[in-house]
């Protein structure tokens, strides 16, 4: 009986992991598009105002390789629940400590891309860091600023969705709300 039940999961393991494959890859998908619309405006937004100040401006387009690397950083720090715990607590907390240590880690991750930029076109390594937000300490604060901004509603939706489940918030989202306030408890 054992080994039956044994190979009974052997068999649907597969289909298992192409599920969770399916799944993983979604969740990916998500978090790409999320960043590369958050970092494809920020890069319009320089782009705009060099122009505003009649600098040239050479687009680079890695918004989207940014949005790819950050977000498998993303999802790892979520698998391995970086910026979790405190169960029980209001909502407010894990998305503000979410959303506060992936523009920590964000940060750090484009420091050391403009420090490999910076290594491929042989300049000094420091040359490549410091172009980070223009380049000194405070332009890097203000990257860290508008990430965490970017990043609460993004962690706020993910929060409730963990919270309520999918079904209940597509319900909200798609289907109206009767405007009575107990549509949650339904």
């Amino acid at each position: 009986m054992r080994s039956q039940i044994r190979d009974d999961g052997a068999a649907h393991a597969p289909r298992r992991l192409t599920v969770r494959m399916r799944d993983e890859a979604r969740k990916l998908g998500a978090i790409v598009i999320y960043l590369w619309l958050v970092f494809g405006l920020l890069e319009l937004h320089e782009m705009l105002l060099r122009r505003e100040l009649g600098l040239t401006y050479q687009v680079e387009g890695i918004a989207l390789i940014n949005a790819l690397v950050l977000g498998k950083v993303m999802m790892t720090a979520e698998y391995f629940n970086l910026g979790g715990g405190g169960r029980g607590r209001p909502l407010i907390y894990p998305i503000l400590r979410k959303a506060l240590l992936l523009a920590v880690l964000f940060v750090l991750f484009h420091i050391l891309e403009r420090a490999v930029f910076g290594l491929v076109r042989r300049t000094e390594l420091t040359t490549g860091v410091t172009e980070v937000g223009g380049g000194g300490v405070l332009d890097l604060l203000a990257v860290a600023a508008i990430l965490f901004v970017a990043l609460v509603p993004y962690f706020g939706c993910r929060e409730m969705t963990q919270a309520l489940g999918w079904p209940t918030i597509r319900r909200l989202l798609f289907a109206g709300s009767s405007g009575k306030g107990n549509d949650i408890v339904q």
